[in-house]
């Protein structure tokens, strides 16, 4: 896909001297530093209603001939982890964890990121974080970041939902129209068949389930239901990964040798998830599932190697998991992708 982009050089300047602008395009910092402003933005827009401390909120890789943009949704700072993560643990074992690995013992942010893959001849929207519902809080910035990426919303082919939690299917319908009006839509079997159950609509529930109903009930006839291992579009396979609800899936998607997967609320916290992986999430549906899947999914990719992208890790969530005695950490990406193969 082929798109022209616009900047002026006040901005260029601007993103040259964050470097910022490296991110997006793959650069290394010191690439970032010494790169004209031109070349540098050649792929990046920064507008000036961004004030983001993250801004541009957007990052790009390659993988083979595929293409993967993740977009920052929003971010959200608050108490925490506890008793969100290790709701089964005393707030002092979770400060302990956090004070280990020196973060806050009682400070939290919680990331958003969204995925805009290009493969097989398709432009994919995975996930599409709060809409317009979140913009009084600093959240629901898609449309924004993604059009500053190089992407406008009649560009999305498919919107691929990991699971029906209202941060993910809340940029669905923007002013009461279909935000993606070209788009078709992929949802698992197992977890539209939940919300859209009796036991969803009249129990504990009941809230999401409505907004299930607002977000996908217009959007039926263009929604397509697929199960584990079933395809999305060429090259991006549907895998299970049940528990934190009761049909999420994780997106692999492989071009050539090249695999990421794309791991949805499996792991929602970078330390907790994966260092203390039998730990209570709050919001697991399913808590014994939802462990069961993160020692699933953390074994597999540490064995493998593969690369991971999680909707709440620390921006750009892109990273691999590290097998450490009978649990795991989480490595971030570096540069791995930029050399390897």
């Amino acid at each position: 896909m082929s798109r022209t982009l616009r900047f002026n050089r006040r901005e260029a300047i601007a993103l040259t001297a964050s470097g910022l602008a490296a991110t997006g395009l793959g650069l290394g910092p010191a690439a970032a530093q010494t790169a004209p402003a031109e070349a540098a933005v050649s792929e990046t827009i920064m507008t000036s209603e961004d004030t983001h401390p993250l801004a541009p909120g957007w990052h790009r890789l390659s993988l083979g001939e595929a293409r993967v943009t993740v977009v920052l949704d929003g971010v959200r700072l608050g108490e925490g982890p506890h008793p969100t993560f290790g709701e089964d643990q005393t707030a002092e074992a979770v400060g302990d964890l956090m004070a280990a690995n020196r973060l806050p013992r009682d400070r939290f942010v919680n990331f958003f990121n969204v995925v805009i893959v290009e493969t097989g001849g398709q432009t994919v929207l995975v996930d599409t974080g709060f809409g317009e519902g979140g913009r009084a809080n600093g959240m629901g910035l898609l449309r924004q970041r993604m059009q500053a990426a190089g992407y406008q919303p009649e560009d999305i082919d498919v919107v691929a939902l990991t699971h029906l939690h209202g941060d993910h299917i809340g940029g669905l319908s923007e002013g009461g129209a279909p935000a993606f009006p070209n788009a078709s839509y992929v949802v698992g079997r197992q977890e539209m068949e939940f919300w859209t159950s009796d036991e969803a609509r009249n129990g504990p529930r009941a809230e999401n389930a409505k907004a299930v109903e607002a977000k996908l009930g217009p959007l039926k006839d263009k929604t397509r239901l697929v199960e584990d291992g079933g395809e999305v579009v060429p090259g991006m396979i549907a895998r299970a990964a049940f528990g934190h609800t009761p049909g999420m899936l994780c997106f692999e998607v492989g071009s050539g040798d090249k695999t990421v997967v794309l791991t949805a609320d499996t792991f929602s916290q970078f330390v907790v998830s994966f260092q203390k992986p039998d730990w209570q999430v709050r919001f697991d549906q399913d808590k014994n599932a939802a462990a069961e899947t993160r020692r699933r999914w953390a074994t597999q990719l540490a064995q493998s190697g593969t690369p991971l992208i999680g909707y709440h890790l620390p921006f750009p969530g892109i990273g691999y998991v590290q097998a450490e005695g009978d649990a795991f950490r989480f490595v971030p990406e570096t540069y791995q992708t930029l050399v390897s193969g």
